[in-house]
C-alpha cells in the first residue's frame, strides 16, 4: 500500500488541502465562508486541531496543521469535512441564489457516483496531506499558502486578503486562532 498523501505520522505537521467536488466557487459568499471557519474553530476549540497556515479560496482550503490530544489529523479532518458538507448543503438549500439548484445538481451527481456517499458529495475524496520535514518544505508551503489569493488575482498583497492566516503573521488579526510558525 501507498504512504504517498496519508497521515502517516500522528503527530506530525502536514500541508492540507481539500476542495469542493467540480472545485465549485462556494465560498464566495460570506455565510458559507462563516459555517467553515466555526466548524475550524470548533476543532481547534475541542479536537485538539492545531491551525499553523490557512488560506480559503472560492472552491477550496490549504492549511499546514497538526493535532493535540487523542484525535489523529485524519479523524479531525474526516470530522470536519462530513459536519461541514451537511451543514453547507443545508444552507445552500436554505438560501435563495441563481446558482443552488445548479450547485446541488452538482453535488448530488458526485454522490450518486461515489459509492461511499448515500446522496450528496460536498467535498472531494482526498485531503492531499503532504507531511512538512524541513524548514525548507514547511518555508515553501506557508509562502503557497498566503501568496494563492495574490496569485488568483483576489489580493494585491497576501495580508490584505481576509480570509488567510497572512494577516496574523503581518501583524493583523486573523479570523482563526493560529500558532505562528517561527
Amino acid at each position: 500500500m501507498s504512504t504517498a498523501y496519508k497521515f502517516n505520522n500522528p503527530h506530525g505537521l502536514y500541508f492540507v488541502t481539500f476542495a469542493t467536488v467540480q472545485w465549485v466557487d462556494v465560498f464566495v459568499r460570506r455565510n458559507y465562508q462563516e459555517i467553515l471557519l466555526e466548524s475550524l474553530r470548533y476543532c481547534i476549540k475541542n479536537k485538539g486541531l492545531v491551525i499553523y497556515a490557512w488560506c480559503l479560496m472560492p472552491g477550496h482550503i490549504h492549511m499546514i496543521i497538526s493535532a493535540e490530544g487523542q484525535q489523529r489529523p485524519y479523524e479531525i479532518i474526516r470530522d470536519l469535512k462530513k459536519y461541514t458538507s451537511g451543514n453547507l448543503l443545508k444552507a445552500i438549500r436554505e438560501t435563495e441564489i441563481s446558482r443552488k439548484s445548479w450547485m446541488l445538481w452538482l453535488f448530488l451527481s458526485a454522490g450518486k457516483e461515489n459509492p461511499n456517499n448515500k446522496n450528496y458529495q460536498f467535498w472531494q475524496q482526498d485531503n492531499h496531506p503532504v507531511e512538512l520535514e524541513t524548514n525548507h518544505f514547511i518555508d515553501q508551503k506557508l509562502s503557497y499558502i498566503h501568496n494563492n489569493p495574490v496569485e488568483a488575482g483576489f489580493a494585491e498583497y497576501p495580508e490584505d486578503y481576509y480570509l488567510s492566516s497572512a494577516r496574523d503573521y503581518n501583524g493583523k488579526q486573523g479570523l482563526l486562532p493560529i500558532l505562528l510558525i517561527q
